[in-house]
């Protein structure tokens, strides 16, 4: 009976070890416009492989960029442009040949849904009855930087600068358009998605680059081959069409 019972804490113990062994937790820090798409792909990844953890970490792409140069904890990096990510390339921050592009987006400028303001153009803008326009940082806010290119292309970003309200990401001018707290804003077509039923798109803003978002597993990532994993998860027909849905198109 001693020994039966030996035998069975042993079994529990090996068990126990075997499953420590080979569970993992990783941080995925994203872009702003990534959330809801993302909270969903992690959770069904957590559901196909209950061992392991993802822990999410949304922001601005810029300052997500910032957080993995002082040495946060971070074991993949999904932008929402390629500049970011270009510059965590030569900072040497991204494990070699880790970094792919999984999915595309376009800008969008929205009112709040009983704006009775109609535009179809970026020279709309420049209306009196348009005076606060909400526009994300484009020093470390990709739609910040697209809609800066846009504007700049149209002769448009000095004559505009007074009406400009910064927003911290793209979250954030989303929230504030939603609130009615500016006549218009700047977001991603995928973030006007989601809250279809408190702002109202008026056009798509023309841009000279595709809106299009790479991924890659950070060089001090301590869990490469989990990160690795999840990244190959994004791509797979489930977690494409949970992006599809909302709005993201494939590269």
């Amino acid at each position: 009976m001693l020994k039966t019972s030996l035998k069975n804490l042993l079994a529990a113990a090996i068990i126990v070890t075997t499953s420590s062994a080979f569970s993992a937790e990783i941080t995925v820090s994203a872009a702003a416009s990534l959330t809801n798409a993302f909270k969903e792909i992690a959770s069904n990844f957590e559901a196909a492989h209950p061992e392991h953890k993802v822990l999410l970490n949304f922001a601005g792409s810029g300052e997500l960029l910032q957080q993995i140069a002082k040495g946060a904890p971070v074991d993949v990096f999904a932008s929402a442009d390629q500049v970011t990510m270009d510059k965590a390339q030569e900072q040497g921050l991204l494990a070699a040949n880790t970094r792919k592009d999984f999915v595309q987006n376009t800008v969008v400028v929205i009112t709040p849904s009983n704006s009775k303001l109609q535009l179809t153009q970026l020279a709309d803008l420049q209306q009196d009855t348009l005076q606060r326009l909400a526009v994300s940082t484009p020093d470390s806010v990709p739609v910040g930087r697209y809609s800066k290119q846009a504007l700049q292309a149209h002769g448009l970003w000095d004559a505009l600068a007074e009406k400009m309200i910064n927003t911290q990401n793209v979250r954030q001018s989303l929230d504030y358009v939603a609130r009615d707290e500016v006549d218009a804003g700047f977001v991603y077509a995928t973030d006007a998605a989601i809250m279809a039923d408190k702002v109202k798109v008026q056009f798509t803003v023309p841009l000279e680059t595709v809106v299009s978002y790479p991924i890659a597993i950070t060089q001090d990532s301590a869990a490469k081959a989990l990160s690795q994993q999840f990244i190959d998860y994004i791509f797979n027909p489930e977690s494409q069409a949970v992006l599809g849905q909302y709005g993201f198109s494939q590269p």
